[in-house]
């Protein structure tokens, strides 16, 4: 005859209990110190100057943002510095995809001498700090333009000209040409390629008469696209915040993006708080709703191929 286990008692129950009551609090304070910022955000963007620094402050929405907006309008090009963030975005997210799979398809199904060595100089960049990049990385931006002077100059006037095609600083492909491909995206795509694509599958394709290219583009795009959806939302949201190198490559407002035309309504008096919130307000909307709409797809991505089957 079977001996039936003891049921757990009141106490225990009562512990058990609090214990997830609390664990249940704990997340509680933390989403809320997390949404605080972004939630106080848009309350501000809502106000003017004195009332953001009244006390108490506001704590719910006013009827400032039509004037806080107007001020944006006049002090700064903003729906241009806009379209620049819009457009560095979009054109280093589509380029490392493209380049970052390639890369991580070579490395994960081709055999190659110093392959392992390769790939780990590649991942090996990742422990500099992007900061310490930044003056050499101006100092050769600087340089390639004086390199491109006669250039720029004999073509002066025509359509090439006109594109600025020889020229580096205060142009945007000073800051996606050298990120079309990124360590990590690297160590991404191979990781997953190596574990979730058969080498069967590839090796079918090229006895089918498939092209190299063509089993890149038709075999294995097509089933890495959770780590691809994943890869260009951390590449967009990275792409889309960027400040420091915009600071120093463009010069003039006309180039700069969002971030850095906002900084400059931060001067050493006059401060308009309340544009300057609206401002962050619309740039933070896109990549908040980006995240809501994408998070499942960004953590099965994430998640996606860590295992090996």
């Amino acid at each position: 005859m079977a001996v039936q286990a003891p049921k757990p008692t009141a106490r225990r129950n009562l512990g058990g209990s609090l214990a997830r009551l609390g664990g249940y609090g704990l997340l509680l304070l933390g989403g809320l110190a997390t949404v605080a910022p972004f939630y106080f955000m848009f309350v501000f963007a809502t106000h003017e100057r004195s009332e953001i620094f009244g006390s108490p402050p506001p704590l719910w929405f006013g009827g400032d943002l039509g004037t806080n907006y107007q001020i944006l309008l006049q002090k700064i090009p903003f729906w241009r510095a806009y379209w620049n963030n819009v457009y560095l975005a979009l054109v280093v997210t589509l380029c490392n995809l493209f380049f970052c799979s390639l890369a991580g398809y070579a490395f994960a199904m081709y055999e190659f001498r110093w392959r392992n060595q390769l790939f780990a100089l590649v991942q090996a960049t990742l422990l500099i700090p992007a900061i310490l990049n930044l003056i050499p990385f101006y100092l050769v931006m600087t340089q390639l333009d004086r390199a491109m002077d006669p250039l720029a100059n004999a073509f002066a006037g025509t359509f090439l000209g006109r594109l600025h095609l020889f020229d580096w600083i205060d142009t945007p492909k000073a800051l996606w040409l050298p990120g079309m491909a990124g360590a990590i995206g690297i160590f991404m795509m191979r990781q997953y390629i190596a574990s979730a694509i058969p080498r069967d599958l590839v090796d079918a394709a090229r006895i089918d008469g498939c092209s190299e290219f063509g089993i890149y583009w038709r075999i294995v795009l097509p089933l890495v696209r959770p780590v691809l959806g994943t890869l260009g939302l951390i590449t967009f949201i990275g792409s889309w915040n960027r400040f420091a190198d915009v600071a120093v490559i463009m010069r003039s407002q006309e180039t700069q993006t969002l971030p850095v035309v906002l900084r400059t309504l931060q001067g050493a008096t006059d401060v308009e708080w309340g544009a300057i919130m609206a401002g962050t307000a619309l740039l933070v909307a896109p990549l908040l709703l980006l995240f809501v709409f994408a998070a499942r797809q960004l953590m099965e991505g994430l998640t996606s191929g860590a295992l090996k089957s």
